[in-house]
């Protein structure tokens, strides 16, 4: 995290100064920072929507003006995906989670509507920081968070992002969906049999908050 951290002021600085040197040539340009909660799932053929887990979103971006209606908006941000299952049968009850933290750069094309209002939409791309499990029972004896081997996920993941959003003077709000298109797990061999695990996709709904400059 001290790393991400330093990353992202090292970004800012550059984008302030970059957005100072070229103000003239960039008219309307902006950058900030945005953040907000995800609701993700992994996908399958038969998906089940009450495997969502909660996480966050948090990172930089910055809009640069093509046409009074049209604008460029890449963004760096840090992103929690997953998860999770309920259980509740004879032999335990609880909650286990799968978390998958990427960093993840979408490059969207914004259509302002009106002032105040936006459509987005357009790739993403992503990479894997970290995977964990844990789990959570109600009576504590089985409770446990793990780190997984990276090297048993692949590393990079894409996908389609689309969304809405509320732009003001300052700051704005929104909602996005990210499709993933890239399979979470790598194939892999036992005894003779090649499998995926999982053999998943990820799917992320974010609420987010940003703060223009």
């Amino acid at each position: 995290m001290k790393k991400l951290a330093f990353i992202i002021l090292l970004s800012a600085a550059f984008a302030t100064s970059n957005a100072q040197t070229n103000d003239s040539s960039t008219s309307g340009a902006s950058f900030g920072f945005k953040g907000g909660v995800n609701f993700s799932n992994l996908y399958t053929d038969d998906v089940d929507d009450n495997n969502v887990l909660t996480g966050f979103n948090a990172g930089l971006f910055i809009s640069l003006p093509l046409t009074e209606m049209f604008s460029i908006q890449p963004e760096f941000l840090y992103s929690t995906k997953g998860a999770e299952l309920v259980y509740d049968n004879a032999f335990a009850q609880g909650t286990g989670k799968f978390r998958l933290n990427y960093i993840e750069v979408p490059v969207l094309l914004k259509i302002n509507l009106t002032d105040n209002l936006n459509l987005h939409a357009g790739p993403y791309f992503a990479y894997l920081i970290d995977a964990k499990i844990s789990n959570e029972s109600s009576t504590g004896n089985f409770d446990f968070e793990d780190n997984l081997d990276n090297d048993d996920f692949n590393k990079f993941d894409y996908g389609l992002s689309a969304g809405i959003g509320f732009d003001f003077d300052s700051f704005g709000i929104g909602a996005r969906y990210n499709y993933g298109l890239a399979t979470v797990g790598k194939e892999r061999e036992y005894l003779g049999t090649s499998y995926t695990f999982p053999d998943a996709k990820n799917s992320n709904l974010s609420i987010y908050a940003a703060i223009k400059f």
